[in-house]
């Protein structure tokens, strides 16, 4: 389980772009790591559109910010390009990174038990070590609490 203090687990993965990034190339530098159920969907898009709409804050604070979520690099193009999305968008096709931050979970909708990505954050600090964490995140005010955390931090 992981805990704020300790090593943020490393990854490397394919982004919208195509580029292929990882966790390590970020030292030295904030990174929000968030994690989202899927793209396009209500959610999803507002908290997306959030954290684009405050770049420029993250920026000025130091910070990158990542969304990860299982969807493709195809699907996270047209969910960037729909929306005008300002951040990296992270496919995790192979569930490892999701694994390794522990949000693939059981999830319950409607009676019905299944798999799924809890939605989460992660303040990474410039030694890669976490810095404060959020799970089971509900979206209104959550992308101002985390740039709180971000300036307080830098």
């Amino acid at each position: 389980m992981l805990s704020v203090g300790t090593p943020a687990p490393e990854f490397s993965a394919a982004r919208d772009g195509g580029d292929i990034i990882s966790l390590d190339s970020f030292r030295g530098k904030i990174v929000v790591l968030y994690f989202y159920p899927k793209d396009d969907t209500p959610g999803c898009t507002k908290e997306a559109i959030e954290f684009s709409n405050l770049i420029e804050d993250f920026d000025a604070s130091g910070a990158v910010i990542l969304g990860v979520s299982r969807d493709t690099i195809k699907k996270h193009e047209k969910f960037r390009d729909k929306h005008s999305l300002k951040i990296s968008l992270i496919s995790d096709e192979d569930g490892s990174i999701t694994d390794a931050y522990g949000v693939w979970v059981e999830k319950t909708m409607y009676g019905k038990k299944f798999m799924g990505i809890e939605r989460a954050t992660y303040l990474i600090d410039t030694d890669g070590k976490i810095s404060q964490m959020w799970r089971k995140v509900k979206v209104p005010g959550h992308v101002m609490e985390v740039l709180e955390a971000v300036k307080a931090i830098s």
